[in-house]
């Protein structure tokens, strides 16, 4: 969204979009979609959360959104237990078909080259290097929830009932 314009600033985009204060008296048809990403919570002190699927932490900010940024990361779950890393590239901002490159990782793929991966492609190349740590905690994240929960053992009794249970068998 942001960068298909040359002549409008990543700043501007995100003053107008980052919260629509302006519109709050309107009612919910009239006021329209200004930010389609935007989700509200009031509990939890009000928090803000993004859709955004190039947004590594969910948060509602400058920094993390995708569609504000020239350059932009995301991190997605892709079929069985793999993932898919997406960035943004700036030099294509006019041709909207090549602005996204896509990077998947395989279930095969082990987790510590997957995360090294994830490292060399956004701080060692100078591509957002401050998101380097959200990008590796989600990509984490994601690979531990993709994996199989183990069944728990059943608990061997200590103590007391330990000496009850061998002296009744």
């Amino acid at each position: 969204m942001a960068t298909d314009y040359q002549n409008i600033s990543a700043d501007l985009i995100w003053e107008i979009t980052r919260e629509p204060s302006q519109f709050e008296q309107l009612s919910e048809a009239a006021r329209g979609p200004y930010n389609a990403f935007l989700i509200k919570r009031k509990q939890a002190g009000g928090v803000q959360f993004s859709r955004d699927f190039l947004n590594l932490t969910n948060k509602h900010s400058r920094k993390y959104e995708g569609f504000v940024n020239e350059k932009a990361i995301g991190i997605q779950p892709s079929g069985s237990n793999g993932l898919t890393m997406t960035t943004k590239l700036a030099a294509k901002a006019n041709s909207p078909l090549k602005t996204l490159q896509h990077t998947t990782f395989g279930a095969s793929t082990s987790s510590r080259k997957t995360y090294r991966s994830i490292v060399n492609s956004t701080a060692k190349k100078g591509y957002r290097a401050d998101l380097r740590a959200e990008a590796v905690a989600r990509a984490s994240a994601i690979r531990k929830s993709q994996g199989k929960k183990k069944d728990s053992k059943a608990s061997k009794p200590r103590g007391a009932k330990a000496r009850k249970a061998a002296e009744s068998a």
